[in-house]
């Protein structure tokens, strides 16, 4: 047994021996014009007879790497969809690198004997593991912003507060040109960006720094969208400012400035509104109540190719809303139900400015050197008031306004009312983070041998005070007089806290064999959280008084002035809650990756022993304890690629999350008699299995893309809550507890195809099942403690779109179903099966005079649910007349008009396995707008202007009649 180490090690010499003799082919791969890498371009290394000898993909920097057999002469092939095929000679030495240079593909613009075909470009197609989505086949009204073409693309889904899911996964960043655009601030970068510079729109998983350097996933991915500038403008200057007034006092306004010089382009944004963008086509998104907003920004990118690259942006944004709630809950606590109604009028405002830089510079090419550093500042002010109160029957069978005093006080005589409370505060918080990162990458001399070390830092102060006056009135309890008891609080918290984390993390990577490589990466964290909570109670002073007070931010003053002593006089000890959490993480990862020409596979495992040391004093109780966990979780990445445009993916990744330390202390929190909390010394780590498959294929040819994708999760010891109901006070105490059972899978199918060869009738299909199982704890009568209780949900959803689009005229009939299966094991009347049915059409028409009419009308019908108030219909109808004018259409007049049938809703009802819930909020959704749009181009000289003039002009989507030898739609790109 002794020898097979010593036999391990002499054959180990012996292939590193080998191959540090051999030598490689290098060279860049870029676009002839704008000086962009192109991605995954095709390099293949020939003989000079032409006979194949190997291959490659360029990586995201164009780079890429041959390993010719022996010395000699070869000839290197790039090409690439859309480009000039191009040739170059290079003589290859008996070992070392032979430099290919740079090799600049430029546009192919094939022409058949003189002959003009002119075709629709296809929408999407699959390129490798890119999605590339033409933007000159979908129209948006003049004026749009990218977010508006984000909406129109195939699987994509937007919800209210702007988060954005395509095909399934989160966005998490969007991109220009292959470059970091205002990251961290992806909504406002969405609705500042104008979308009549976009030419391609590209979505795939992009990799960590050091993956991308390395070429070892390392399982840290995000979902970006990047957005590909039209050609004639990444030379010289836009400027875009758009004004609007409408009816309601909505104003809006915003100004856009990019310009491009060479290596560096910068983009200035400024944006003020107090109406939300809106979609014409599809009525848009934010009806939670009134705000308005103020934001700037600055983003600017330098690279000199090969060398360095920096990039970076800077961002202020104010707001100010208003926002009014009326709603109602159930809670499935027991078999009747605890049902509880709410009237809140939230009023707040916010200052924030942040700002992050990347700079990369490559000293020769072995070397990487990245520096991250980012800065954050932000106060927030809070004002609020309420009413609320609790009941055991559904009060709306009494009386339709729940809240009344007169009504609270009938129903109380029947036993029907728990509790009610009235409510005001004021709050205000301050908060400053700096961080930075520092990475140091090395090749070492052979290809797949490097070594990467990183360390980053972070650093966060916040300071949160807060004031509060409540009174509780609970009616089914009494005291020593035989009334009702009456809980009454009026407090003040200032909570000082303060964030330290510190990471270093070293990574090696090693060639075992052909296309095999090891991994190994060790990474040490310790993070630092400290807060000091002191909390000042004024006692049960006349709520009225103190209450009264509270109608000014930050009026700290004009409340302790009614106070008989000094502030500090009031300090609760007890109340207050001083906590100090430290905590050590070492990653140890190891990774075996495998690249053949057809297929990836990443398998690996992460081994994270945890130590974390928690210091507490709260309610008189001095905690210091010390925690110790080791976390073991695999990870696997498999991708087999049929061809260019067809892929099968496999992921699985299984995750460890740890119970708080807060949630493990036996300690009860009654400082709120109505909501009590106790921990659980006995609280287990969960741990969450995802596994995820992706078919995906397209076909420019036939304009035809599928996508699929099948996802399943299951989680071990989840951690959930077990709820007691407390029938004479109308509180509830809650503890954490493990549970077993959770699990859920989704799958999903699309389909995007022209129906006949020119691509004017087109269809769109997108299928949706989810099925989740999941566990909770319920109570089912006041009496017994907490059961297990299932509920199984099951959701389908169909969308059908129907599109002809043709010169001067486009329609899309749209169509959707959404159904909602839902089985509850203990509480029958939490059983669903709701239906939506949503259905209109969109209809655009650009006239020759440069005017442009768009518009939309969609239905919305809910069915199925035992309250008829929510079986209802919804009428939505928008439009936008534009008239543009001047050269190349400068100046555009636009006239929106949002929900023209005043038919919108404010009304929105969320149920789970535990509680449903009904709120109306305040909000204008009917409303019109006159806009008043300038642009002004000056890019890269004559030809760049003649190439923006050619093509017939779409509103938003640019040319659509393209010059090829066949229907091949617009160039260039990541994939296209």
């Amino acid at each position: 047994m002794k020898r097979y180490p010593v036999l391990f090690m002499i054959l180990m010499l012996c292939h590193l021996f080998v191959n540090a003799q051999q030598a490689v082919v290098s060279g860049n791969v870029f676009e002839g014009g704008s000086d962009n890498p192109l991605d995954k371009a095709t390099v293949q290394l020939l003989k000079t007879d032409s006979t194949f000898v190997c291959g490659a993909l360029t990586a995201t920097n164009g780079r890429f790497d041959l390993k010719p057999p022996s010395a000699g002469a070869y000839i290197v092939k790039v090409s690439y969809l859309g480009y000039r095929t191009e040739y170059k000679d290079v003589s290859v030495p008996k070992k070392g690198v032979a430099e290919a240079g740079r090799i600049a593909l430029s546009a192919d613009a094939v022409m058949l004997e003189g002959a003009v075909i002119t075709g629709d470009v296809p929408k999407m197609v699959m390129v490798e593991d890119t999605f590339v989505y033409n933007t000159a086949a979908y129209r948006v009204p003049e004026g749009s912003t990218i977010d508006a073409l984000v909406e129109r693309l195939p699987g994509a889904k937007v919800d209210e507060n702007g988060k954005i899911t395509l095909n399934g996964k989160e966005v998490k960043k969007i991109m220009l040109d292959g470059r970091d655009f205002m990251p961290g601030n992806m909504k406002e970068a969405m609705e500042n960006l104008p979308a009549s510079i976009i030419d391609k729109i590209k979505s795939y998983d992009e990799k960590s720094d050091m993956a991308k350097l390395t070429g070892i996933d390392d399982g840290e991915e995000s979902t970006v969208l990047d957005f590909t500038v039209k050609r004639g403008m990444k030379r010289g200057m836009f400027t875009n400012a758009d004004i609007g007034y409408g009816t309601d006092d909505r104003y809006f306004g915003r100004v856009n400035l990019s310009r491009f010089v060479g290596d560096f382009r910068h983009t200035v944004m400024a944006n003020a509104n107090n109406a939300t963008n809106r979609n014409i086509r599809t009525g848009g998104r934010g009806r939670n109540g009134l705000s308005a907003r103020k934001t700037a920004g600055l983003n600017f990118n330098y690279e000199k190719r090969g060398k360095l690259k920096a990039d970076g942006n800077i961002n202020w944004s104010h707001g100010d809303t208003d926002n009014h709630t009326i709603s109602s809950v159930e809670n499935f606590v027991n078999t009747r139900g605890a049902f509880s109604n709410n009237v809140n009028k939230n009023l707040s405002r916010n200052n924030s400015w942040n700002g992050n830089m990347r700079l990369e510079w490559k000293p020769d090419t072995v070397q990487t050197i990245t520096f991250r550093p980012q800065f954050s500042l932000s106060s927030n002010d809070g004002m609020s008031s309420g009413a609320s109160a609790s009941f055991n029957e559904n009060p709306y069978l009494y009386t339709d306004n729940p809240l009344d005093e007169g009504n609270i006080a009938m129903m109380a005589e029947d036993s029907i009312v728990v509790n009610s409370r009235t409510n005001k505060s004021l709050s205000y918080g301050t908060s400053a983070g700096f961080g930075a990162s520092l990475q140091y990458h090395r090749r070492l001399g052979y290809k797949g041998r490097n070594f990467g070390v990183t360390a980053s830092f972070n650093i966060g102060d916040n300071t949160n005070k807060s004031l509060s006056a409540s009174n509780v009135h609970l009616f089914q309890k009494k005291n020593a007089a035989g009334e009702d008891s009456v809980y009454q609080t009026n407090r003040y918290n200032l909570t000082p806290s303060d964030n330290r984390s510190y990471t270093l993390q070293a990574t090696y990577t090693e060639p075992l064999f052909k296309a095999t490589f090891l991994q190994l990466s060790y990474r040490f964290q310790y993070s630092h959280r400290k807060s000091d909570r002191s909390t000042f109670d004024f006692g049960t002073m006349d709520y009225d008084r103190f209450a009264d007070v509270l109608t000014r931010y930050r009026d700290w003053d004009g409340y302790f002035a009614l106070l008989e002593n000094p502030i500090d006089y009031y300090i609760d000890h007890d109340l207050s809650r001083y906590s100090e959490y430290n905590n050590y993480t070492h990653n140890i990862n190891i990774q075996l990756r495998i690249a053949q020409k057809n297929y990836n596979m990443n398998v690996g495992v992460m081994i994270q022993p945890q130590r974390s040391y928690f210091i507490q004093n709260y309610h008189g109780i001095d905690v210091d304890t010390v925690r110790d966990v080791t976390n073991i979780t695999p990870t696997l990445n498999f991708r087999y690629r049929f061809n260019r445009r067809t892929n099968l993916r496999a992921t699985y990744r299984g995750t460890t999350s740890q119970p708080s330390i807060s949630q493990m202390l036996d300690i009860t929190d009654n400082s709120n008699p109505l909501n009590i909390t106790m921990g659980n010394p006995g609280l287990k780590p969960s741990f969450t299995s995802n596994l995820r498959a992706e078919f995906n294929t397209s076909s420019p040819r036939y304009q035809r893309s599928i996508t699929s994708s099948v996802d399943f999760s299951t989680t071990r010891n989840s951690i959930s809550n077990i709820v007691s109901y407390d029938e004479t006070t109308g509180g509830r105490v809650t503890r954490p507890e493990n549970i077993n059972g959770n699990w859920r899978t989704a799958a999903r199918f699309g389909l995007n195809t022209a129906l006949d060869t020119t691509g004017v009738w087109t269809v769109s299909t997108h299928t949706w099942f989810n099925y989740s199982n999941y566990v909770s704890y319920i109570t089912t009568d006041r009496k017994s403690s907490s059961q297990k209780n299932i509920t199984r949900t099951s959701t389908y959803s169909e969308d059908l779109t129907f599109g002809y689009d043709k010169d001067w005229f486009e329609i899309e009939l749209h169509g959707s179903v959404d159904y909602n299966h839902s089985r509850n094991m203990l509480r029958s009347s939490a059983n669903l099966d709701t239906w939506e049915f949503a259905y209109g059409a969109n209809l655009t028409l650009d006239a020759k005079w440069n005017m442009s009419f768009t518009t939309g009308i969609h239905q919305t019908s809910r069915r199925g649910y035992s309250d008829k108030t929510m079986n209802t219909d919804e009428l939505i109808w928008n439009m936008q007349l534009s008239q543009s004018f001047l050269r190349r259409k400068a100046l555009t007049v636009s006239f929106q008009w949002f929900d023209i049938l005043r038919r919108q809703s404010s009304f929105r009802r969320q149920i789970s396995a535990t509680r449903r819930s009904d709120t109306e909020y305040n909000s204008i959704n009917s409303y019109a707008m006159l806009h008043v749009i300038y642009k002004m181009n000056m890019f890269g000289g004559r030809s760049a202007n003649r190439g923006l003039r050619t093509g017939r002009a779409v509103s938003g989507g640019g040319d659509r009649t393209v010059r090829t030898g066949g229907v091949r739609g617009n160039r260039g790109g990541r994939g296209m």
